[in-house]
């Protein structure tokens, strides 16, 4: 997201067939604990000694931004639940871009304890399943609605159950936008699973398509080139 950050997007936006794999620790590990465009405001280190002033992006916030064609987010603590959305990325005929909320035991042991740690998942941790409303809690007691375009946690018993957005991961992408955006921060529901995934064309298979009919119309002649428009005198 930093000097890959250019890359990424146009991968993106481009629908290169591509799977990418997005590690989230929220620090920069490799150089030895330096703040990362993942890192939270304020965060201490030893390239931020006085905290970090800049806010972090939401890499899924930013690829559903690039059109991506299929955005998810797992967990490093669940095995079962990231081959699943490996498979479906891997699967997927265009740019996939997976965030794998990981810790880093080393600089930023803990990072998303408040979210994935088992204690906490059940109020924590919004499991997205297609066509199903989008509830979570211990007891399911919990859901989202959307309000004036944001994605908001309430109690299912205060609206009922026909109130909920029901997951589709082919809606408006301002609907996956705004369920991305639930991820403020370590202290809020974070939504789990796949966002979004769409069929669109694929970036090769469009310029293949361009070769082919380059070719089928046989090579060209320069003088044909010269005389086929306007020409100037210089």
């Amino acid at each position: 997201l930093s000097i890959g950050g250019n890359h990424l997007i146009h991968a993106l936006r481009r629908n290169v067939n591509l799977t990418i794999l997005l590690f989230n620790n929220q620090i920069y590990g490799l150089t030895k604990g330096q703040y990362s465009p993942t890192s939270e405001v304020g965060k201490v280190t030893k390239s931020t000694p006085d905290g970090s002033i800049d806010p972090p992006f939401n890499p899924i916030s930013l690829a559903i931004g690039a059109r991506a064609t299929f955005v998810a987010r797992t967990h490093d603590l669940d095995r079962k639940h990231m081959i699943k959305v490996f498979r479906e990325a891997h699967l997927h005929h265009g740019a996939s871009l997976v965030e794998i909320y990981q810790n880093c035991n080393v600089f930023n042991d803990g990072a998303f304890d408040a979210i994935t740690k088992r204690s906490n998942r059940d109020n924590m941790m919004i499991d997205l399943v297609e066509g199903q409303p989008i509830q979570f809690g211990q007891d399911n007691e919990l859901g989202v609605v959307i309000n004036n375009g944001r994605a908001e946690v309430v109690n299912v018993d205060d609206v009922g159950v026909d109130a909920l957005v029901v997951h589709r991961i082919d809606a408006d992408p301002s609907v996956s936008f705004a369920l991305a955006e639930l991820a403020k921060d370590r202290q809020s529901p974070t939504c789990f699973g796949v966002f979004r995934q769409v069929e669109e064309p694929e970036y090769t298979d469009a310029l293949d398509a361009k070769v082919d009919a380059a070719q089928r119309d046989g090579k060209g002649q320069l003088s044909d080139l010269l005389r086929s428009g306007a020409t100037w005198t210089v």
